[in-house]
């Protein structure tokens, strides 16, 4: 059976749906059945606010990066989309606007909703961006909500971080100068076959030259056009050499230590919503500083850390 064959395809699926409900117990025991060696999985992140564009960018980015993973695992995209906070609920448009290449072989497509995170990512997203490397995928593109600031997370889940930003996007160049969104790799101009284009890819790479340190990677700023291809050969380029840079540079073992950390730190706030759902007479203490006492207390004898064996396996 192939990696991506529709037995393959249809098992994988049913691993990503069951991990985007997982509570924490599931997600340990699910870890816990998983091997321990590293994964070669490449991971390339896209964020920025709504409406650059992204799902179209990145659709035409994979098409053109399959050539080189095709024979190597594929490619596996998973989109985040955001969640109503009244209804639940998500569109999940993602799906649809990478329609021109579902019918791929050695492409899967993943959308899920980011249901209660706050960070642009999803509540599990650390589960089945692990699943994803495990099963063998030659590279992992994934697409955050484009929240903000919040999406400080997402550089920890990935290798290269790619940031999207539209022509005329006067308040993202504002916070950039402002120190928050210095955390990309590269920059891309959108659409930038419309109006302000030039000016803002001129405004960003000043940005970049002015915070640029010799001994680390100077982000490029790529202008990319809704039809042209010049553009994204570019970014292709770009991806490609960043992660050689990367290849040259990083500890591995602080890319693993970092990432373990994110993800215990997600697995520790889903684990505390959890337990206030379950339990809200913690909110009934006389102080705030007896609630937090008791969380806490219950945290250290939380049966979700316990044996695997003492519940029913289900993965």
């Amino acid at each position: 059976m192939t990696r991506l064959d529709p037995r393959s395809r249809r098992a994988l699926g049913r691993t990503l749906t069951k991990l985007a409900s997982a509570s924490v117990a599931e997600s340990l025991d699910h870890a816990a059945c998983q091997p321990s060696s590293a994964s070669d999985t490449t991971r390339i992140g896209f964020t920025g606010a709504p409406g650059a564009g992204k799902s179209t960018l990145v659709s035409r980015l994979a098409k053109r990066r399959l050539t080189a993973c095709r024979d190597q695992g594929g490619i596996a995209i998973l989109g985040i989309d955001p969640t109503s906070p009244l209804s639940g609920g998500a569109i999940l448009g993602d799906r649809i606007r990478m329609d021109n290449i579902v019918n791929e072989p050695e492409l899967y497509i993943r959308s899920l909703s980011s249901r209660s995170a706050n960070d642009g990512l999803a509540d599990n997203v650390a589960d089945l961006l692990d699943a994803l490397d495990g099963h063998g995928f030659c590279e992992v593109l994934l697409e955050t909500v484009g929240v903000g600031q919040a999406e400080h997370a997402v550089r920890h889940a990935v290798d290269s971080l790619v940031m999207v930003l539209q022509p005329n996007a006067g308040d993202a160049v504002q916070a950039m100068k402002a120190g928050i969104l210095e955390l990309a790799d590269i920059y891309v101009i959108n659409k930038a076959d419309l109006p302000g284009a030039r000016k803002t890819a001129s405004e960003v790479r000043g940005i970049v030259q002015r915070h640029r340190d010799a001994r680390t990677w100077l982000p490029p700023v790529i202008e990319v056009t809704q039809d042209g291809e010049a553009g994204l050969a570019e970014l292709d380029a770009a991806i490609s050499q960043h992660l050689a840079w990367l290849s040259e540079r990083r500890d591995p073992t602080e890319t693993r230590r970092l990432r373990r950390r994110y993800h215990v730190q997600s697995l520790i706030v889903r684990r505390v919503a959890e337990l206030l759902e379950e339990q809200p007479r913690f909110l009934d203490e006389p102080t705030l500083r007896d609630t937090y006492r008791k969380a806490l207390q219950t945290l250290a004898g939380d049966e979700a850390a316990t044996d695997p064996e003492a519940r029913q396996d289900t993965w």
